[in-house]
């Protein structure tokens, strides 16, 4: 009831830019997680270790710091409507592109590219998100978009549940390529940016107050905001270790060490993609009346007491409720991240810096999950249970000291001002 009033209280311009926002960052989403599925059967398919198969994941997260820098200067300078279709296209594109790859290294190639033009989607798509709705219920719309990951994530794990057993071993194309195929229909998207979506307000009142980009980025302004642009790729590094920790490895956890099926290990990380999307908003909600970074902190260390129960159960059902309550947590404290972080940047450099610190602290986690084998394997004969249990406790506190040394922003107004 409380979304539905929500949603209502938007105008059509509004809601129109919110869903455009929440489904771009879905399609991007749902085109990265069908790798972490995959990774087992890409390997296979080109006779290769899952290590290796896994270093693809560190190149799309390596080049979205590179894409968030340079569609952040377009969304600037052109706009963000018109960027954030750019970026949908390009996203699209780079991912049918994956399906043909003939060798790994192409392959690697163009999962590179895909994490550059994946890279600028999150800040753009969130600029344009929260500088066209109203600045009350900002908490719970910023829980609601970042659960577009957590959809796409859904649909993915999804699509692999109903799709992937039925595909592999037909003597057709690879039942990962099919898979990929199909990640490209986002680009149908950007047809719906250029009917149903406007302009950003606040940039089209600073591109009338004659403000530009190169006037705002002075030498002088860039070392002003150089301790915020610090502390925040800091807090994105957690925020990233957090998520991907919890993630990327969890469908092959499953797998390899509790022998669980496919078709089982789809139906969890769907179950796990509820509880995330149920947290996202229930948090971001929180965030309203406990404020960003109580509620944050309150998420990130509420995720410490389910390691047990996600990692450790023995039986699917146990593992169910694991996974569900542990996403609750992670991407609980996940869905405040876009409302906060924009509410922390610059008005000069909103399109640039959200998106910029969020994917540099993506770089930096980017080894988590190459880590996080290599670590199995030499201390726990590949199990992955400790190390994955481990990973929570360090980066669920990371992520409450690293918040409580921040400052509180919420319901901050936003305009076309420096």
């Amino acid at each position: 009831m409380a979304m539905m009033r929500e949603l209502r209280s938007l105008n059509a311009v509004q809601r129109n830019t919110f869903f455009a926002c929440f489904l771009g960052w879905t399609l991007d989403a749902f085109d990265y997680f069908l790798l972490t599925l995959c990774l087992t059967a890409i390997a296979r398919d080109f006779h290769t270790s899952i290590e290796t198969v896994a270093e693809a994941t560190f190149w799309t997260l390596a080049m979205r710091p590179a894409g968030a820098f340079l569609f952040g200067l377009m969304a600037e300078r052109y706009g963000r409507r018109p960027t954030l279709m750019l970026n949908i296209v390009s996203f699209s594109t780079f991912g049918l592109a994956s399906a043909f790859a003939p060798t790994i290294g192409s392959f690697m190639v163009l999962r590179a590219l895909f994490g550059l033009a994946m890279g600028g989607e999150w800040g753009v798509g969130a600029a344009l998100a929260f500088e066209t709705l109203p600045a009350e219920g900002r908490g719970f719309f910023s829980g609601l978009l970042q659960e577009g990951y957590v959809v796409g994530s859904f649909l993915a794990a999804a699509l692999y549940w109903l799709l992937f057993p039925h595909l592999h071993g037909t003597g057709m194309l690879s039942a990962w390529r099919v898979m990929f195929m199909i990640g490209s229909l986002p680009a149908l998207l950007a047809l719906y940016l250029r009917f149903k979506v406007e302009e950003s307000p606040v940039w089209l009142a600073a591109r009338a107050k004659g403000q530009s980009l190169r006037a705002s980025l002075r030498w002088s302004e860039l070392v002003r905001y150089l301790p915020a642009f610090l502390f925040l790729i800091a807090l994105m590094t957690a925020f990233n270790s957090f998520s991907h920790g919890t993630q990327d490895m969890y469908p092959t956890f499953l797998q390899h060490d509790h022998h669980i099926v496919p078709a089982h290990v789809g139906l969890l990380v769907m179950i796990g993609n509820l509880g995330a999307l149920a947290g996202g908003i229930c948090w971001g909600w929180a965030s309203e009346r406990m404020g960003r970074k109580g509620a944050i902190i309150a998420a990130a260390l509420l995720a410490l007491p389910m390691v047990p129960l996600w990692a450790w159960s023995h039986s699917v059902v146990l593992l169910g409720v694991g996974g569900f309550l542990m996403q609750f947590m992670v991407q609980g404290a996940w869905g405040i991240v876009p409302a906060h972080l924009n509410e922390l940047s610059p008005g000069p450099v909103r399109a640039i810096f959200p998106g910029l610190t969020y994917q540099l602290g993506n770089l930096i986690a980017s080894r988590n999950n190459v880590f996080q084998v290599m670590l199995a394997n030499r201390f726990s004969g590949g199990m992955l249970k400790m190390v994955m249990s481990v990973t929570v406790l360090v980066v669920a506190l990371a992520v409450a000291g690293i918040t409580a040394l921040g400052r509180e922003a919420a319901g901050v107004e936003f305009s076309g001002e420096p």
